[in-house]
């Protein structure tokens, strides 16, 4: 095959990029050309191919300021609950805190029905780690609302969409600093004939907004949707420092239909079992043994409700569900399900906890099954599953205990640029700006803030970083020479499912919410001999989605060298047990009397910590304890501050005047 440049690849020339259409990236496209940035466009796989816009939960949360009745809030108070988990940065915190409201409101006014009183307040209830009613929610939909009323606006302000991209390269050239910008990226066209140079689009910007989502292609057992698999990978393979890799979340969800299985889905008490492999023989309600009594098992279902997420604080409590139903699954070789249908033979709704008994009481939830429970508690929940040819009514629901989201992802600052690759901006779950624990729906606000950081960011600042064109050009030549090399080479006979299945397998198995260090430490080493073996390996003869997978698993399992780096990490330096996952440890403490799990307890120093992790050297990983930064002080004076803003002064990363 002949060399390529961009003077024979399609080139495009834009003031900013947005990759990713989920609902961060729409906002931050609506919030520059809001801002008078332009041209911009975003690249993307599809409008309707990311988490956002396919994803929930029985009411799915969005957290923000508390702006309902006589329960007073503020910016830093808020700050304080969003770090409060540990390992988070303050003063990104406070920037959370800070646009949250202003987030909202721009959502709200764009049509997102948020529900609200005769008087406008936005009523709001508790959620995990809230000690506030925070929190709100449009149903079991909420941020496929915001991606349907931000696509609207996308669209009524004529901003370009370029769909069926896959981005497979970030293009960065040396700074005069002496550091690395962003400049741009290689697309592949799904929609060429076959994979080749002809089928790649290079794209060059002064600002590229980051928008991928969280690491969905990474796992066996995951609730993220099925046409998401993130590209995290890309920005690590161009050196971008990453944050809290190791702190994800994991819970209940149904396998058949991906679907968290939180909040009214455990709170009507349904039951538990397990069968044999073919689904039906064997039956087995596998939770009983657990617990003293079976009201006490109700007890602790109903709390995994407020508690869906596994966390290792929760252990001896509600997560031993999780536990339990891992077990059932990886160890004994059974599937569990969800049974709406019926309740037990000897189930006394009088001698439930009074916390539970009083919910279900003031929800109207007091009679007939668990499905019917659930349909007056919250029918739009049941519906949901009934719109996707489940009916709880009449069959029991598979579940499995899934990876959910990942509070860690790319190091960027208060303003959501890259720490150490300017002019790249990573924002929504691919941000790594949640720590430990986060108040459940925080990373929705989170994502729409980033959206305003970023673009008001980029509208204040590009004009003093031009883009130095020629450097960008060659770094774009050179990409599109190696992409033609490995186009000619022979695939090998390569075949890209079965590759994901086996890294996937390995996370689930190695990388999920229960860990031991000897098993990441090997899953590490064959993540490595993998990745090697697909580098090698060429892309001649194929069509070009086959070749756009190809070139996902290598930066998936990219992604998963990071990801397994610092869990590596945090299970050898003795952070123990914290967050989402249980450290095993055959010297830790027992979970259970009856189960010989042992887990080590938390070493809580290191939650003043942030691990960040960065290419140091091509194929040398540089891991980093981070010493967390405070929440900034916020005794402001209106007159310096006001001329702060005139200035511009707001932006030059330094302390506010006081």
């Amino acid at each position: 095959m002949d060399p390529v440049s961009t003077e024979s690849a399609p080139v495009r020339r834009l003031h900013t990029l947005v990759i990713g259409s989920g609902a961060a990236g729409l906002a931050a496209a609506v919030r520059l050309d809001a801002n008078g940035v332009a041209p911009i466009a975003i690249y993307t796989e599809g409008l309707r191919m990311g988490t956002s816009i396919n994803t929930g939960s029985d009411k799915q949360t969005y957290y923000k300021l508390g702006l309902y009745g006589e329960e007073p809030d503020s910016p830093v108070l808020l700050a304080r609950d969003l770090a409060a988990g540990g390992a988070v940065h303050g003063d990104i915190a406070l920037a959370e805190a800070a646009l949250s409201p202003v987030a909202f409101s721009h959502l709200a006014a764009l049509g997102v029905p948020f529900p609200h009183d005769v008087w406008g307040q936005y009523i709001g209830y508790r959620t995990d780690h809230d000690p506030r009613r925070r929190a709100t929610s449009c149903g079991p939909y909420t941020s496929r609302d915001m991606c349907v009323a931000l696509t609207a606006e996308v669209r009524r302000r004529g901003i370009e969409v370029c769909e069926r991209r896959v981005a497979v390269e970030l293009l960065t050239i040396p700074t005069p600093e002496g550091g690395k910008r962003c400049c741009g990226a290689l697309f592949l066209d799904l929609d060429a004939k076959a994979a080749g140079a002809g089928a790649l689009e290079t794209v060059l910007a002064d600002n590229v907004v980051f928008a991928v989502g969280g690491p969905g292609g990474l796992y066996a057992r995951s609730v993220y949707p099925a046409v998401h698999t993130g590209a995290i990978g890309l920005a690590l393979a161009a050196g971008a420092r990453a944050r809290n890799l190791a702190e994800s979340q994991f819970g209940l969800a149904a396998v058949k239909f991906r679907w968290n299985v939180s909040g009214s889905y455990m709170q009507v008490l349904p039951r538990f079992v397990s069968r044999e492999a073919d689904g039906v023989s064997g039956e087995e309600e596998f939770l009983r043994p657990a617990f003293p009594s079976a009201a006490a098992m109700y007890d602790a279902i109903f709390l995994k409700g407020y508690q869906w997420p596994f966390a290792a604080g929760h252990l001896p409590g509600s997560s031993l569900i999780d536990i339990l139903v891992d077990r059932e699954i990886v160890q004994r070789g059974r599937r569990v399900f969800l049974d709406y249908r019926s309740d037990p033979a000897d189930f006394d709704f009088a001698a439930l906890a009074p916390e539970t008994r009083e919910y279900l009481e003031r929800s109207g939830a007091t009679s007939g099954n668990p499905c019917r429970r659930l349909e007056a508690m919250n029918s739009p929940a049941l519906e949901l599953f009934r719109s996707h040819g489940i009916d709880l009514a009449a069959e029991p629901l598979e579940i499995a205990v899934c990876a959910q989201h990942n509070n860690g992802g790319l190091a960027g600052d208060c303003h959501w640029e890259s720490e150490n690759v300017a002019r790249l901006f990573p924002v929504g779950e691919v941000n790594g700006s949640h720590g430990v624990t986060r108040p459940g729906g925080s990373a929705l606000n989170a994502g729409q803030v980033g959206a305003f950081r970023a673009a008001e960011y980029i509208a204040a600042t590009s004009a003093r970083h031009p883009l130095d064109e020629a450097a960008a050009r060659a770094a774009a030549d050179a990409a599109l020479a190696r992409f033609a090399e490995t186009f000619d080479r022979d695939p090998a006979g390569i075949d890209w499912r079965e590759e994901r299945q086996t890294f996937q397998l390995r996370m689930s198995a190695a990388g999920a919410f229960l860990r031991e260090k000897e098993a990441v430490r090997k899953a590490y080493r064959e993540t490595h001999e993998q990745l090697q073996r697909l580098e090698g390996a060429g892309l001649a003869g194929l069509s070009a989605a086959d070749a756009a997978e190809h070139l996902r698993n290598r930066q998936l399992l990219t992604a998963q060298l990071f990801y397994l780096a610092s869990i590596l990490m945090q299970t050898g330096q003795g952070v123990g047990s914290r967050g989402g996952a249980a450290v095993v440890a055959a010297d830790g403490v027992a979970v259970h009397p009856d189960l010989p799990l042992r887990i080590a307890p938390e070493n809580p120093r290191f939650r003043s910590f942030i691990l960040t992790a960065e290419w140091e050297n091509p194929g040398e990983m540089l891991l980093v304890w981070e010493k967390c930064r405070p929440i900034p002080s916020s005794d402001g004076w209106f007159e310096t501050v006001w001329r702060d803003f005139r200035t511009g002064a707001i932006w030059n990363g330094e302390e506010p005047s006081k």
